[in-house]
C-alpha cells in the first residue's frame, strides 16, 4: 500500500501527466482493478522514462526540480482574488470616511449662518411726534398686513385717529418681548395715547426692520427653524409630495429608483429622479450637482449612514432649513423659514393653506417655478401639490377647492423689509469689525442691532432721486452723470440715522458717502468764524473788508480768491460775511486771526487728517468725504461734544445673548455757550444768507452751511435741527465743473428731505445775551441803540462803552468818504 504512494510523487517530478503517450496510459487504467499488479507494473515502468524526463529524475537527487508552470485560469483566479480584496479593503476604508464626515457635519454646526442686521425700532410713547402716514409705512415695511381688528398676530387696523397693532414677539438686545395687542391715538403729528389690553402704557417697540445681512462667500441666507414649529400641514404636504414612503425606508427607496428608471426610459432621458428626501439632503449638504453614477453610489450610501445615525425627525428637520428656495438678489434663500418671510412677507406659522402649497411646489424647482417670474407654471404645481394634499387626507375637498381658488399673491421682492441698504451696511460692517472677526460674522448667526433710521433712510432716497433727475432735466446734457452722498445723523447722540453712497440706493459698490473725498469749499468756513470768536478780537458786529486779497504762497504763488458773484462788499459785519459766504471777507479773517489757529480749530472739531497750513485752506480747498463733513458739524450740532458717529447699538447672539451694547463716546471739546455763539452764525444763513430757501420753507429756527467748490464741481449743503443734523453732496464722479451750487443742487436734497422727516426748531441759545453794536462795529453799553447781537457774558464786561463814549468815538473816526467830500 505503501508503493502507490511513493511512485506517486515519483510521477509529480515528471513534466505533465498529459504529455505521457496513449500506450504508458493504457496500463495504469488496466490495472486500477488489481492493486498489486498496478503496483508492480508501476515500478517497472518507472525506468522506462523518456530520456527528456530522466534528467529531472536526477536532479530531484541534488536540487529542488522546478514548479510546475502555473494555470493560466488559476493566475487570474488569483489576480480576481486579490484584486476584490483590496477593493472590498478601499470600499471599507472609503465606508468609514464617509461615515465619519457625515456624522462629523451633522453633528457640529450645520451652516454658516450669516449676521442678521436689522434697523432701530419704532418706539412708541405719548407725546412722540409721528405721523400716520409714517406709522403705516414702517407696520407695512415690518410685514404687518392689515385686517379688520388687527385680529391676529403681524397685523394691523386704521380707523381714524385710532390705530390697532397685533405686535409680535421679538427678541430684543436687551430681553425678549412678546406678542402684545396695542392701540394708538395719533392727533396732530404726535401721539396722543398708547394702551394694550391691561390699560396705558408708557412706551413700547415695534420689532425692527431687517435691512441685510453680513454673508459668506456663498451669500446663503436662511433662517433656522425648528421641526416643531413648522405648520402641521406644511410638513406633511412636503412628504407626500417629495416622499411619500419617508417613514418607511432606510434612506434609498428601491421602489423609487425603478419607477424613476421606468419613466426615464420611457421618455427617452432624464425626466424623473428617484431621490429620497434624505438623499436629497445629502445632496444639498454634502455633495456638488455633479450627475456621475460614483456621485450617485456615494449619495446613496451617504443617505444610509445619515438614516443609520438619525432619527427622521431629525434629518427632516435639517432639510427644512437646507432646502434652496429661491434667489433675493445676491442672496440665495435656504430653508422654508426664510422662503416664508421672503415669498409671503410673514413667519410660518401665519401661511395659509394655498400659501403652504406654493412653498412645497419649489422644492422641484425654485426657479422653474417662480410665481414671480412664472405664475401661471406656479399656480399649476401648487393647485397639484393641494390635489395631493387632498389624496391623502391633510384637507378636505372644500379645502382643495377654496385654496385653488385663491389668486397666486406674493409680497413684493423689493419692498422695504426685505431689500438691503448697502451703503449703511458698508460702514456698519467696518465699524464691527473693530470688535469681532469677520468669520465670526458670517458663520455664527449674530443679531446686529443698528441705528438705521428707515424713514429718514427712504426719505433720502427719494430727495436724492427726485431732486438729480430735475437737475438733470434743466440740463440734459448731464443725464446719468450726476452723483449724490448723504449722511443723516441724531443731534443728540452721534447715531447714523440714514447713510446714502450712490443715486441708485441699492447699489452695491463705490460707497461715496465714505470713501468719496471731494473738496469742501465754503463748509470749512464756520472753522475759521469759530476761531475768530474765539481769539477774543471779534464779535458778530465786527466789520471786516471785503475789498480784494492776495496772499503770498510757499512757492511765491499769489492766492487771490474771488467772490462767487465777482464784487466786493466793502466793510461788511462779520455775521453778513458769514451769512453771504463772502470768500474775501473769509480770507482777510483768516489771516488775521491765524492759520495755525485755523487748523487746530478743525482739529478742536473732530478732523483727524492732517491739514495744510496753506491760504486756501479758509475757502475750503480740502478733500473730504460726506462722513468726515458729518463728523465735524456734529460737534456744532451737540454744543461742543466730539463724538464718534456710529452705526451699532448692540450685538446678540442668535439666542439672545447680549454680546455688547455701544453707548455714547466723546468728550466735551468746547465750551456749549461759544459752540452756541458760532451756530447763531449758522442760523442767519439759512434764515436770510445763501440756504435762506431752507428758511422760507420752514419757517423755524434752523442752522445751515452751503458749500461750492471751484469751478462748482462739488455742491454741499451741512444743516440741522433740533433732532438731526443732515449732510448732502452732488457732483460728477469724473470731477467736471456742473452749473449748479450747494443752494440749487444739494440744498433741495436736505430740505425736501426734513420736509418729510419733519423739523423739530432748534431752542433758543440759552448761555448768550444780546447786545447794541454800531454802525462802526464797536460794541456799545447797556441801553444804546445800535444793531442787536448775541454775546457771551463774558465778553460784554470788559469791551462795552458807555453810549456817549462810543458815539464820540465813532465821530472821531472817519471815513475816506468824509475826507473827499
Amino acid at each position: 500500500m505503501s508503493s502507490p504512494t511513493n511512485n506517486s510523487g515519483a510521477d509529480s517530478n515528471k513534466k505533465a501527466p498529459k504529455r505521457r503517450s496513449p500506450t504508458a496510459q493504457k496500463p495504469a487504467a488496466a490495472s486500477a482493478s488489481n492493486g498489486k499488479k498496478s503496483s508492480t507494473v508501476t515500478r517497472k515502468s518507472a525506468p522506462k522514462t523518456t530520456k527528456a524526463a530522466a534528467p529531472t529524475a536526477k536532479k530531484s537527487q541534488g536540487t529542488p526540480p522546478p514548479a510546475p508552470p502555473i494555470k493560466k485560469s488559476t493566475h487570474w483566479r488569483r489576480l480576481f482574488v486579490l484584486g476584490s480584496l483590496a477593493a472590498v479593503l478601499l470600499f471599507g476604508i472609503w465606508l468609514v470616511y464617509l461615515d465619519a464626515k457625515v456624522r462629523a457635519e451633522f453633528d457640529g454646526k450645520k451652516w454658516a449662518l450669516p449676521a442678521k442686521v436689522y434697523a432701530r425700532p419704532l418706539t412708541l410713547y405719548p407725546g412722540k411726534s409721528l405721523s400716520a402716514e409714517q406709522l403705516r409705512a414702517e407696520l407695512q415695511w415690518a410685514d404687518y398686513t392689515r385686517s379688520s381688528g388687527a385680529s391676529r398676530v403681524g397685523s394691523y387696523d386704521e380707523r381714524g385717529e385710532r390705530w390697532f397693532i397685533y405686535r409680535r414677539a421679538f427678541p430684543f438686545w436687551d430681553g425678549a418681548e412678546a406678542t402684545r395687542r396695542l392701540t394708538v391715538r395719533i392727533h396732530d403729528g404726535h401721539i396722543t395715547e398708547l394702551t394694550d389690553g391691561q390699560g396705558d402704557v408708557a412706551l413700547v417697540r415695534l420689532e425692527p426692520q431687517y435691512i441685510g445681512g453680513i454673508f459668506p462667500a456663498h451669500n446663503e441666507d436662511r433662517e433656522l427653524i425648528k421641526l416643531s414649529e413648522a405648520p402641521a400641514q406644511l410638513v406633511a404636504a412636503l412628504i407626500v409630495t417629495e416622499d411619500k414612503a419617508y417613514f418607511d425606508h432606510w434612506g434609498v427607496s428601491a421602489r423609487g429608483i425603478a419607477r424613476a428608471m421606468m419613466a426615464n426610459m420611457r421618455a427617452g432621458g432624464m425626466v424623473q429622479g428617484g431621490s429620497t428626501l434624505t438623499q436629497q439632503l445629502v445632496k444639498n449638504f454634502f455633495l456638488t450637482n455633479e450627475r456621475s453614477l460614483q456621485r450617485k453610489i456615494q449619495e446613496a450610501l451617504m443617505a444610509l449612514l445619515l438614516e443609520r445615525h438619525y432619527s427622521k425627525e431629525e434629518i427632516l428637520q435639517a432639510y427644512f432649513n437646507e432646502v434652496y428656495l429661491g434667489q433675493a438678489g445676491r442672496r440665495a434663500i435656504h430653508g422654508f423659514g426664510l422662503a416664508s418671510r421672503f415669498y409671503f412677507g410673514k413667519p410660518l406659522n401665519e401661511l395659509q393653506t394655498s400659501e403652504i402649497a406654493m412653498l412645497v411646489g419649489l422644492v422641484k424647482g425654485a426657479s422653474f417655478y417662480n410665481p414671480r417670474r412664472n405664475p401661471e407654471r406656479a399656480k399649476e404645481r401648487r393647485d397639484l401639490v393641494l390635489g395631493l394634499m387632498e389624496e391623502n387626507g391633510i384637507i378636505s375637498t372644500a379645502e382643495r377647492i377654496r385654496a385653488q381658488g385663491q389668486s397666486l399673491e406674493t409680497a413684493s421682492p423689493r419692498r422695504a423689509g426685505q431689500r438691503e441698504y448697502p451703503a449703511f451696511l458698508e460702514l456698519a460692517k467696518d465699524q464691527l469689525q473693530r470688535n469681532y472677526r469677520l468669520a465670526d460674522l458670517q458663520s455664527e448667526g449674530l443679531h446686529i442691532f443698528t441705528t438705521l433710521d428707515p424713514w429718514v433712510q427712504h426719505a433720502v432716497e427719494d430727495a436724492a432721486a427726485n431732486q438729480l433727475s430735475l437737475l438733470e432735466r434743466r440740463q440734459p446734457e448731464l443725464r446719468d452723470q450726476l452723483e449724490t452722498a448723504a449722511v443723516i445723523t441724531s443731534v443728540d447722540g452721534g447715531e447714523i440715522r440714514a447713510l446714502l453712497g450712490s443715486r441708485k440706493a441699492e447699489f452695491f459698490g463705490f460707497n461715496r458717502a465714505i470713501a468719496a473725498q471731494r473738496s469742501i469749499g465754503s463748509l470749512a468756513k464756520p472753522a475759521v468764524y469759530l476761531a475768530a470768536l474765539e481769539s477774543g478780537r471779534y464779535h458778530w458786529g465786527s466789520l471786516l473788508d471785503d475789498g480784494p486779497v492776495t496772499v503770498a504762497g510757499p512757492s511765491e504763488q499769489l492766492w487771490q480768491p474771488k467772490n462767487y458773484d465777482h464784487q466786493s462788499h466793502g466793510e461788511v459785519p462779520m455775521i453778513d460775511a458769514l451769512a453771504r459766504s463772502y470768500n474775501q471777507a473769509t480770507a482777510r479773517l483768516g489771516m488775521q486771526v491765524g492759520l495755525q489757529n485755523v487748523v487746530a480749530e478743525f482739529a478742536k472739531l473732530g478732523v483727524e487728517q492732517p491739514l495744510p497750513p496753506y491760504p486756501s485752506l479758509l475757502l475750503g480747498a480740502i478733500s473730504m468725504s460726506p462722513l468726515d463733513v458729518a463728523h465735524m458739524y456734529q460737534t456744532i450740532a451737540s454744543q461742543g461734544f466730539v463724538m464718534p458717529l456710529r452705526t451699532i447699538e448692540a450685538v446678540t447672539t442668535a439666542s439672545g445673548e447680549t454680546l455688547s451694547s455701544y453707548a455714547i463716546q466723546g468728550e466735551q471739546a468746547y465750551d456749549p455757550n461759544m459752540i452756541q455763539w458760532l451756530r447763531y452764525g449758522l442760523e442767519q444763513v439759512a434764515e436770510r444768507g445763501t440756504a435762506k430757501a431752507l428758511g422760507q420753507s420752514f419757517a423755524v429756527r434752523l442752522a445751515a452751511k452751503t458749500g461750492t467748490s471751484d469751478d462748482q464741481r462739488d455742491a454741499w449743503l451741512a444743516g440741522f435741527d433740533n433732532r438731526h443734523l443732515g449732510v448732502i453732496w452732488v457732483g460728477r464722479d469724473d470731477n467736471q465743473p456742473m452749473p449748479f451750487t450747494g443752494s440749487s443742487a444739494a440744498l433741495p436734497i436736505w430740505r425736501d428731505t426734513f420736509k418729510r422727516v419733519g423739523v423739530e426748531p432748534l431752542l433758543p441759545a440759552s448761555g448768550l445775551v444780546n447786545a447794541a453794536v454800531d454802525e462802526r462795529g464797536i460794541l456799545l453799553g447797556d441801553n444804546c441803540r445800535g444793531s442787536i447781537y448775541p454775546f457771551l457774558p463774558d465778553r460784554l464786561d470788559s469791551t462795552a462803552k458807555p453810549c456817549e463814549a462810543a458815539a464820540q468815538e465813532s465821530k472821531g473816526k472817519r471815513s475816506w468818504l468824509d475826507w473827499l467830500f
